[in-house]
């Protein structure tokens, strides 16, 4: 792998274009991913926001849903945001009876858990392992978000909403993760301007190489 990765951004719902931009902007080549033989040439992979069981279904419709799942297994860098981040759930509470989701995160995440459309906001967030030296919080962008109620043991905790405790990151819920390869936020980085997510995204997969 060059130091410009190849990274895929789903292209059937959601911020794609933000995200292009983003990854662009953290060193990475970005490139839509809406079949399967698109997924199949990317070093890892972006999963935007939207609505999950939406999502789910459009990925059993194009047909990438199982090379999806074989590729997460087999250590694909992915990294979900919001909806995104439901999807990499190995548990989802509130769940539609037919929800499947793609697994791969030990952790049970909350869908629509900060409330509907009209209670969407915006908070300045402690990430002590995305930040370097002199770098503020980070502000954070939630929509429809879910939060995470229940982590695994190797489950690292980037992020949680409130005041700073003595973890270094908020004291209340948790938003960001990461489990090995995979990455996930309740919130938007892509909307918020703050780069700080995806090149550390952008690491992991030059890490992973």
């Amino acid at each position: 792998m060059t130091s410009s990765p190849t990274i895929g951004v789903l292209a059937l719902q959601g911020d794609v274009r933000e995200h292009v931009a983003a990854l662009a902007a953290a060193g990475a080549r970005p490139v839509t991913v809406r079949r399967a033989t698109e997924l199949a040439a990317v070093d890892a992979l972006v999963l935007p926001g939207g609505e999950s069981t939406t999502i789910e279904k459009l990925l059993k419709a194009f047909e990438l849903y199982v090379p999806l799942r074989g590729r997460i297994a087999a250590g694909l860098p992915v990294y979900g945001s919001c909806a995104g981040m439901i999807l990499l759930a190995d548990r989802v509470a509130g769940a539609t009876a037919d929800q499947e989701g793609l697994g791969g995160i030990d952790m049970t995440v909350r869908r629509n858990a900060f409330g509907r459309q009209v209670d969407s906001f915006e908070e300045d967030l402690a990430v002590p392992a995305l930040s370097e030296a002199g770098e503020g919080p980070l502000h954070a962008v939630f929509i429809r978000a879910p939060w995470v109620e229940q982590v695994g043991a190797d489950v690292e905790v980037l992020a949680r909403t409130g005041a700073p405790g003595a973890s270094g990151t908020g004291d209340g819920k948790i938003v960001a993760v990461r489990h090995g390869r995979l990455l996930a936020t309740a919130f938007h980085p892509e909307i918020g301007g703050d780069g700080r997510v995806h090149r550390y995204f952008v690491g992991m997969v030059r890490d992973a190489a």
